[in-house]
């Protein structure tokens, strides 16, 4: 049986620091971004499904995913959010399944809750951080303004939201390497639990 940690929090709160420890521990992390990437691929049922639903404007001529023109329209209301949410997440999840085949994983999952993943965790971490830094990150990870950065923000849940569904929340408001010590311990102390259930 695997053990499987699902991590999850609003954009931009350093989620992928926990990967790269998780990782030094010998998990296997699926990143349930880059399966969304995999689920809308040309000719797939999934970008079938978000076709459908956002109409034939959001692809490239040759067939692709124009991932602007979606983000544009997915981002521009929170019913459009959700919209998208719920249109390819089944796709995201058969996928998801496939890859948990190892004894430690990590499902880097930023909408764990939405989706109803966090039903095949055995454990969740919600990484929680400051607006203003997240701000920074997402305008430095995705190349874009300020504006269009708050939108992806807004567009996310509220911390409280997190807050509310698990169990183990980190707030990454120190040195990388502070943060990283308190998620090496986290993640040590919920494998030995499991260990010794």
């Amino acid at each position: 049986m695997s053990f499987v940690i699902g991590l999850t929090g609003p954009t931009g709160a350093g989620k992928s620091s926990v990967t790269a420890v998780a990782e030094e521990l010998g998990f296997k992390v699926v990143d349930c971004d880059k399966l969304a990437r995999v689920a809308v691929e040309k000719g797939s049922d999934g970008l079938d499904a978000v076709v459908n639903v956002f109409g034939d404007d959001i692809l490239n001529s040759d067939g692709t995913l124009n991932r602007a023109v979606l983000a544009q329209k997915a981002f521009s209301t929170p019913e459009n959010t959700e919209l998208l949410n719920k249109t390819l997440l089944p796709y995201i999840m058969m996928l998801v399944r496939e890859e948990i085949d190892c004894d430690k994983v990590l499902l880097d999952a930023p909408t764990l809750f939405e989706s109803g993943a966090d039903s095949i965790c055995d454990e969740v971490i919600t990484v929680i951080s400051d607006e203003k830094t997240r701000l920074a990150r997402i305008m430095e990870r995705d190349g874009i303004d300020e504006e269009a950065a708050l939108l992806r923000i807004k567009a996310g849940k509220p911390d409280e939201f997190y807050i509310e569904k698990t169990d183990n929340i980190v707030y990454n408001d120190c040195e990388l390497s502070v943060f990283n010590l308190k998620i090496r311990k986290l993640i040590t102390k919920l494998l030995e639990e499991h260990n010794n259930v």
